[in-house]
């Protein structure tokens, strides 16, 4: 069962996507497939949501999206080009029109300075190509918690594209 909030929004965006003609991606790590879980939850969502990536190891990335192997080196898993490689890789490896990815670092351990717990990025493309990129950090909210908050920000994304 959803959380209320998630699954209206998850409804919007279903709805905005019927409306507007687009088919939807996902491409997660940190949340392991709850946006599209999420997305699926809403009746009607088969003729809008194509399929959802949980890319949660650097191979998955690479092999399912084609996250170049220099962003995850360079940059790691958690930041912005690989966020914005995952979103880009699940639009071109999809019949979708618009895309959003996940990735960050749920906890409770696995965080550094740079890269506390509580980080993800995210990112969307839209119908148009364009590609927008979203930093939060949640803090040590707890795993469940990093999750959940990660899934309303990426549907908010989707609402957004859907909507342009």
């Amino acid at each position: 069962m959803l959380p209320q909030d998630i699954e209206a929004t998850a409804e919007n965006v279903i709805g905005n996507a019927i409306r507007a003609g687009l088919m939807i991606a996902t491409a997660e790590s940190c949340t392991g497939g709850l946006v599209a879980g999420a997305l699926t939850a809403i009746a009607g969502s088969s003729a809008v949501v194509d399929r959802g990536f949980v890319t949660y190891s650097n191979e998955a990335k690479m092999e399912m999206l084609g996250v170049p192997q220099d962003v995850l080196a360079r940059f790691g898993a958690v930041s912005e080009p690989t966020a914005r490689a995952m979103a880009e890789g699940a639009k071109v490896n999809s019949r979708a029109q618009i895309a959003v990815s996940v990735t960050g670092i749920a906890g409770p351990g696995g965080g550094s300075d740079d890269k506390p717990v509580g980080l993800v990025h995210f990112a969307v493309v839209g119908a148009d190509g364009t590609v927008a990129h979203v930093e939060k950090r949640f803090g040590a909210i707890g795993r469940d918690q990093v999750r959940l908050e990660s899934v309303r920000v990426a549907l908010g994304l989707l609402l957004d594209a859907a909507a342009r």
